[in-house]
């Protein structure tokens, strides 16, 4: 079954409308937040009640490291900001590709081994936006300026999600590093010709489509290319990045909620109006977050956006997809993961620990 919608709860336990929401055949899993940990029992316990209720359900978070990183007590590894890797590669010397390549393997490793070990499936990352300088909301999440540093470190830290177990999320398509305005509160405008933003910026999800899990598209308007935000575009999903750069991987919307998310065309759409105009450009599934605790609301904008797309599908606006379906099954891990308890024995973590700078 198709189910694209990536929801949120409020708490650190489920209540019974999260239960709910979660059984909706729509629903194809959920994004955790800061305000669903308390410490690493509870978030266990907790993943545990959501694969209860199905067991199919996708239970994501974004934790890169830095300052995006939702998980940072009890135990868990505070992870560097990603362009710290690219800074070790541009040390100098002979072995500093090396080395930075072995860190970010590590990151990977420690940073998928550790959510596994509490029951999370996936997190968004790595972030692939390269570091123009002028980006307000990128900043020390992006790697580096150079797309080759970026693709080759990059494919690292996702070969060590691998080994953990997880897939992974490149982020923006094709490149948000290069505006200076935030998504989550407007809408950027990248004026950059197709042919430049090709040979820079999106350069990295051509380099590394075999290693990409899921690809995440910014919520930026590139209108030499097309007057819609890249993640609501068939020509940028469609036609470029599953034609041109060849990507066969799931594809998630970025968060509805933002700014750049709510106005496609010239005019203000409806949470639900955007999920269909989403999925009908290419995304295989559409996140939705903090609306569980929006405004007072107890998620009603969540329910909202159930119930559009349902009506949407029975008009024949919008219709599942069994390969949308597969990749999001896809996503799930493949492998049991370790204990807490036994992970902090593991060899190879104590050895992935020493390599993190």
């Amino acid at each position: 079954m198709h189910a694209p919608v990536i929801l949120d709860i409020a708490g650190t336990a489920l209540t019974q409308v999260d239960r709910r929401r979660l059984k909706n055949p729509l629903v194809g899993g959920l994004t955790l937040f800061g305000r669903n940990w308390r410490d690493r029992e509870q978030l266990l316990r907790l993943c545990l009640e959501i694969r209860e209720v199905r067991d199919d359900l996708l239970i994501c978070v974004d934790h890169e490291g830095g300052r995006v990183q939702r998980f940072r007590s009890d135990g868990f590894t505070h992870l560097p900001p990603m362009r710290a890797l690219g800074e070790l590669w541009m040390t100098g010397g002979e072995d500093a590709a090396m080395r930075a390549m072995n860190a970010a393997v590590a990151c990977g490793f420690v940073l998928g081994a550790e959510l596994r070990s509490c029951g999370v499936d996936f997190s968004f990352t790595p972030v692939l936006d390269l570091d123009h300088g002028e980006s307000s909301v990128i900043g020390d999440r992006a790697i580096a300026r150079d797309p080759r540093v970026v693709a080759v470190l990059a494919n690292s830290l996702a070969h060590g999600l691998l080994l953990a177990g997880m897939a992974n999320c490149g982020k923006h398509f094709p490149g948000h590093g290069y505006v200076r305005a935030d998504s989550h509160a407007e809408a950027p405008v990248d004026r950059r010709s197709l042919r430049t933003i090709l040979a820079d910026d999106a350069a990295p999800y051509g380099w590394l489509r075999m290693s990409l899990s899921s690809v995440m598209p910014a919520h930026v308007i590139y209108p030499k290319v097309d007057s819609r935000p890249a993640g609501f575009s068939a020509k940028w999903l469609g036609q470029i990045l599953r034609g041109r750069l060849g990507f066969q991987g799931a594809i998630f919307s970025d968060d509805l909620a933002m700014a750049g998310a709510r106005f496609i065309d010239g005019k203000e759409v409806s949470f639900g109006q955007a999920a269909v105009l989403a999925l009908n450009a290419g995304c295989d599934l559409v996140l939705l977050c903090n609306q569980s605790t929006a405004h007072g609301q107890k998620g009603r904008a969540v329910d909202q956006l159930l119930s559009e797309l349902a009506q949407a599908a029975r008009r024949g606006e919008w219709s599942t997809s069994r390969a949308s379906a597969a990749r999001r099954l896809a996503l799930l891990p493949k492998t049991s993961a370790y204990p807490w308890d036994e992970l902090m024995l593991n060899p190879q973590y104590i050895q992935a620990l020493g390599l993190i700078p």
